[in-house]
């Protein structure tokens, strides 16, 4: 969601009365924060109007759950092709869901744009493929996935929001109530949270806080074990523990304050760590297909990132984040490496691509 919603920032600042209508899948999370981000008049002078659609996956899941979710894409389907009769789009813009299978099929006929944040794209994304006419990618190791279409790339980077970057060190540390003088380690694994990491890190606690501070975004599905692991800690260590269930508005504080960061490897990783220059100890999601490990590995070959593997987070995560916290030297070179590959004008290169799109039918001025 978070690069279509910095995407679409640019594309409202560049050009006037853009009518924008966001297709989600119903029962998702998608609605309320479309809502709360269409509230913003720095984001959308036109507004932003929200439809769901019936959608589901059919790869990767039981045959006993496969007939239902058929139908509920063929649902999906007709519920598209009424909304984009009524709606009458210039451009169709995808990055990504089991949403976009449905619409790009009832708008074959539109001109379409495709985002493709990982750098390995997943399997739904290389097939709406061939209903796109341009595809964004975000870094040129992508390249070796689209053999048959090579004309229709574009390298962008990775689009970030502006209000997430629009941070610096010294308001994200007032911001987030961080002490100037201590280091300061990230760890967060997504909105939902990860486990493993978060139980890894609540063992070592002790030990860490004795040398930095952290601010842990645990996720809603974790929050209360992180409340258990602040409410055991010695009231000087407590106070160097800034646990979080979720930010939003604040995620660029804590990102401008860190001086190094442990997740996963999602998509993100590609285009936030680099726009702050942010060294990182990454963690694929180890229980599902490769797309983690893959954007990791662009990270740590060049040399921006280390890896960690999931199963030895219990014995290691502690040594390795210590270790790098105390050579300020490998940190700095890290985050040069990082800060490298940043492509601040992403959001701005794909906006272009949509206004180019819709001028086909000489709609959008």
């Amino acid at each position: 969601m978070y690069p279509a919603l910095a995407v679409l920032e640019r594309l409202n600042a560049k050009f006037k009365d853009v009518q924008t209508l966001w297709v989600g899948g119903e029962g998702g999370m998608e609605a309320g924060l479309v809502a709360s981000v269409a509230s913003t008049a720095s984001t959308t002078s036109a507004g932003i109007a929200f439809e769901a659609i019936p959608a589901a996956g059919l790869h990767g899941v039981g045959l006993r759950a496969l007939p239902g979710n058929f139908w509920r894409l063929v649902h999906g389907f007709f519920a598209a092709r009424r909304l984009l009769r009524q709606f009458r789009p210039e451009v169709l813009f995808f990055t990504g869901g089991y949403v976009a299978a449905p619409v790009a099929l009832a708008g074959w006929r539109v001109p379409t744009a495709l985002f493709i944040p990982d750098i390995e794209p997943g399997l739904a994304l290389k097939a709406l493929t061939r209903f796109a006419d341009r595809i964004a990618i975000t870094a040129a190791d992508s390249q070796q996935f689209f053999p048959r279409r090579a004309e229709r790339l574009v390298e962008t980077g990775y689009p970030v929001r502006h209000d997430l970057i629009n941070w610096d060190r010294s308001k994200a540390q007032a911001a987030l109530g961080l002490q100037a003088d201590l280091p300061t380690l990230l760890v967060f694994g997504g909105s939902k949270g990860a486990r493993s990491i978060n139980r890894a890190l609540f063992a070592a606690l002790p030990d860490l806080l004795a040398k930095m501070q952290i601010v842990h975004i645990s996720g809603t599905a974790n929050w209360e074990e992180a409340e258990a692991a602040r409410d055991k800690l010695a009231p000087h260590l407590a106070s160097r523990y800034h646990a979080h269930p979720y930010l939003h508005d604040e995620m660029g504080a804590a990102l401008a304050a860190a001086d190094l960061v442990v997740a996963r490897g999602g998509a993100s990783t590609l285009g936030e760590f680099p726009v702050f220059g942010l060294p990182a100890i990454l963690v694929p999601y180890p229980y599902a297909w490769r797309y983690q490990k893959v954007n990791a590995d662009y990270l740590a070959q060049r040399e921006a990132a280390v890896i960690l593997s999931d199963d030895e987070l219990p014995q290691k995560l502690a040594h390795l984040v210590r270790e790098l916290m105390q050579d300020a030297n490998r940190r700095q070179k890290m985050s040069t490496a990082m800060r490298a590959l940043a492509r601040p004008d992403a959001a701005a290169a794909i906006a272009e691509i949509l206004h180019q799109l819709a001028q086909q039918s000489n709609h959008l001025e």
